[in-house]
């Protein structure tokens, strides 16, 4: 098992499948939410995963500042089914945001979470920015976490 961190050039080809094809798994199929999952983004995102023998258990994709929003952005996290309630998302999310610190000198993030997850960001310090709105049929609120709002990790 290992966490890896890598630009979209960094990534195998083999990498690359099994990411985008987790992510469809869980925001599409099991979401039953169709949208455009490949939106240009990630070529200049860096990927944030855990795997175990070519298995992603764990990702999240990190968006420099300016990419999508003026700030640094955490999304399209996630944690394969099997491996959900064990702690992996809360170290995926402090492995996030220390390297958004840590390398990229950065203290604001945003991010765009599914509301029913409020209260987890909300434990790294994240708050809310916006009201409920639904995007793509999915309650969701722009949150924001900065030094202000910075929790120790």
């Amino acid at each position: 098992m290992s966490w890896q961190l890598k630009t979209f050039a960094e990534l195998t080809n083999d990498q690359l499948y099994t990411l985008l094809k987790e992510r469809i798994n869980i925001f599409v199929v099991e979401q039953n939410c169709p949208y455009p999952e490949l939106d240009d983004l990630d070529q200049n995102s860096y990927h944030l995963f855990f795997e175990k023998e070519g298995e992603v258990m764990a990702y999240c994709r990190i968006l420099p500042k300016g990419l999508k929003y003026d700030e640094v952005s955490v999304g399209r996290v996630i944690v394969k089914e099997a491996y959900r309630r064990k702690g992996i998302a809360s170290e995926l999310m402090k492995r996030a945001i220390e390297f958004v610190q840590s390398e990229l000198n950065e203290t604001e993030i945003k991010i765009q979470a599914q509301d029913h997850l409020r209260q987890f960001y909300r434990s790294f310090g994240f708050k809310p920015i916006s009201e409920t709105y639904l995007e793509d049929g999915i309650p969701h609120v722009d949150m924001i976490r900065n030094s202000s709002t910075m929790k120790e990790l």
